[in-house]
């Protein structure tokens, strides 16, 4: 009997290795071929540290903070080259949905070839909104375009590193689409660098990652003479444009360590708001 035992495994633990071995093969070819959904390096064109743990990262905000759920229809404005919609091909369900759009090209191409090819209910757009840091050449206004969507289509609007990177009148402009788009009930989860009494203590002590100077009574630039490379928002500012466009903040405002505070959530300042029921 333990004869049988013993023989039987060792069969269960050569299959075992066997499956293993088949996984670790397929993963390699798929690799080699371009198959990955993982983009190369070379082709991320913003945000810094791993891809793959902050695209996870951002999977569980927008679960825990945002109340994401499988069946819902998620809108990331700024979706770069695919490092939130690729874990929540994992997460949302048939039901569900993701809309994607960047202004960058390449980052379109590169998510429609290898997310939407595979999962029919992600689907990404190029919006071709001129930006001196990202798309020079762009033909269109962030302060005046329009979102793609019918009103009320979303139960989730994502943006990371959007706003740090959009001028005052862009982002109210953004705000209102945000807000049409949005289901009641609905919520946006949108990254900040907020200027308030700590933040700005911290940038004057010379704690932060970098400087911002002062560009108006509502927000600051690190370059002046490339001012959309990093923006900051008096915080009291964005919390008078979700009133104005009818987004109420779901508290507490998730700082961030861009500023060199010792506790933090993320690296930018995390909003939460939501679209309130009629």
């Amino acid at each position: 009997m333990k004869s049988k035992l013993r023989r039987l495994a060792s069969r269960i633990a050569e299959q075992s290795m066997e499956n293993v071995r088949y996984l670790v093969a397929d993963a390699r070819a798929r690799l080699a071929s371009g198959d990955s959904m993982v983009p190369p390096e070379s082709l991320v064109f913003v945000g810094t540290g791993d891809f793959e743990a902050v695209g996870e990262q951002f999977k569980g905000h927008l679960i825990e903070l945002a109340g994401l759920m499988p069946d819902h229809q998620v809108l990331d404005v700024g979706c770069g080259i695919g490092r939130i919609a690729i874990p929540l091909t994992s997460y949302l369900s048939a039901k569900g949905g993701y809309r994607g759009i960047d202004i960058v090209k390449k980052g379109i191409r590169w998510c429609n070839s290898r997310i939407t090819r595979r999962y029919r209910n992600f689907r990404f757009i190029h919006t071709d909104i001129h930006n001196r840091t990202y798309n020079r050449n762009g033909h269109l206004k962030a302060d005046t375009f329009r979102f793609p969507f019918d009103d009320a289509s979303f139960d989730v609007v994502l943006l990371t590193s959007v706003f740090t990177h959009m001028l005052p009148a862009d982002v109210s402009n953004y705000l209102g689409e945000i807000s049409r788009v949005l289901k009641p009930g609905g919520r946006m989860l949108a990254t900040f660098f907020l200027l308030n009494k700590e933040s700005n203590a911290l940038l004057k002590a010379g704690r932060a990652e970098f400087g911002l100077v002062r560009q108006s009574g509502v927000h600051a630039v690190r370059h002046t003479d490339r001012p959309e490379d990093a923006v900051g928002y008096d915080e009291d500012h964005v919390l008078d444009e979700l009133r104005r466009v009818g987004l109420d903040l779901v508290q507490p405002i998730h700082y961030g360590s861009w500023c060199g505070r010792p506790n933090f959530l993320s690296y930018q300042d995390m909003v939460i708001a939501e679209k309130p029921h009629a």
